[in-house]
């Protein structure tokens, strides 16, 4: 029988509705993407002229390399827009902050799931490096994006970090659910107690290793939506400790053996914000195997057609 969840962190709710896995068309399949064409891939090493200039490679000949966004979202030095006449109805500041590009490897790939453990565990130290560039901005927000249908316009397989300068809604809230948390508990950490039971239960666990923990959420904003954890509660990524990537890459490639090939996908990280007092780090991914809708889209609810223990038991399994 579908039910409505709660996500513990957000709050937000979600409708797990298995019987729509079993509709016409059900999005819950995955088919391969052409090869990377070498000659018109900006971002192989040799062709950096074809990028904004380097600002950070992790090694000589990189294996991970950072520079500007050549179309941002945010810029370091944007005009202040006018002032509206009405600035209670229409609030508007400059979009400042940074906006990177982060190649996770040299090699012509459109997954991290194609890259070697090793190569994997060179580009998550590459994202905690650039984020540790801009630990003044109050918020550190990195992405990756893999396939066309999850937002990808370049498929070799690379990185985003937006460095904000204000705190998402959406972050904000969930600092406000570790804060209470906290006091409710008398100093009890949300993500670690939820981690504690999560294991104990065993049945949302994917893979464990000596970092991290791999889960797919309670309340899954759609199937096969995983959640890493390191083991030991840490406020934030780019800090000194474990990163969990052996663990990500181990997760990434159940989902491409449970597909056939490596889904579309979104990846991000979510790191302690600024005014955060309780918080703990987390890596999400989120398949894009279909398309949200219009009760999705219209009522901020989703609705996930696979059952997360379901998810994970298949996961477990490969």
């Amino acid at each position: 029988m579908p039910e409505v969840r709660v996500d513990p962190l957000s709050g937000l709710k979600t409708i797990i509705a298995a019987a729509r896995a079993d509709r016409p068309n059900s999005g819950l399949s995955v088919t391969p993407g052409e090869p990377l064409d070498p000659a018109s891939d900006p971002f192989l090493p040799g062709h950096e002229d074809e990028t904004m200039p380097t600002l950070y490679t992790d090694a000589d000949p990189w294996t991970v390399r950072a520079f500007d966004n050549r179309y941002p979202a945010l810029t370091a030095a944007a005009d202040a827009p006018e002032r509206d006449a009405n600035p209670d109805l229409f609030t508007v500041q400059p979009a400042t902050g940074a906006h990177e590009v982060i190649v996770n490897a040299p090699e012509p790939v459109a997954s991290l799931s194609e890259l070697s453990v090793e190569q994997v565990v060179r580009a998550v130290d590459g994202w905690r490096e650039r984020m540790r560039a801009h630990v003044d901005r109050p918020y550190r927000h990195l992405i990756v994006n893999e396939g066309r249908q999850a937002g990808s316009s370049i498929p070799h397989t690379h990185a985003q970090l937006m460095a904000l300068d204000f705190v998402p809604a959406a972050v904000a809230r969930e600092r406000e659910r570790f804060g209470a948390y906290a006091v409710r508990t008398m100093g009890g950490n949300l993500l670690a107690d939820l981690l504690q039971e999560e294991v104990r239960r065993r049945e949302r666990v994917v893979a464990i290793d000596s970092e991290a923990v791999l889960l797919t959420k309670f309340a899954s904003s759609s199937p096969y939506h995983l959640m890493l954890v390191p083991r030991r509660s840490r406020t934030h990524f780019e800090h000194e400790g474990p990163t969990g990537a052996a663990l990500l890459a181990d997760g990434l490639r159940r989902l491409k053996a449970r597909f056939g090939a490596s889904p579309p996908l979104n990846l991000w990280i979510r790191t302690a914000p600024g005014g955060a007092e309780h918080f703990c780090w987390r890596i999400e991914i989120q398949p894009r195997l279909g398309q949200p809708s219009g009760f999705e889209i219209g009522t901020g609810v989703h609705i996930c057609a696979l059952a997360p223990e379901q998810a994970a038991a298949e996961l477990r399994d490969l």
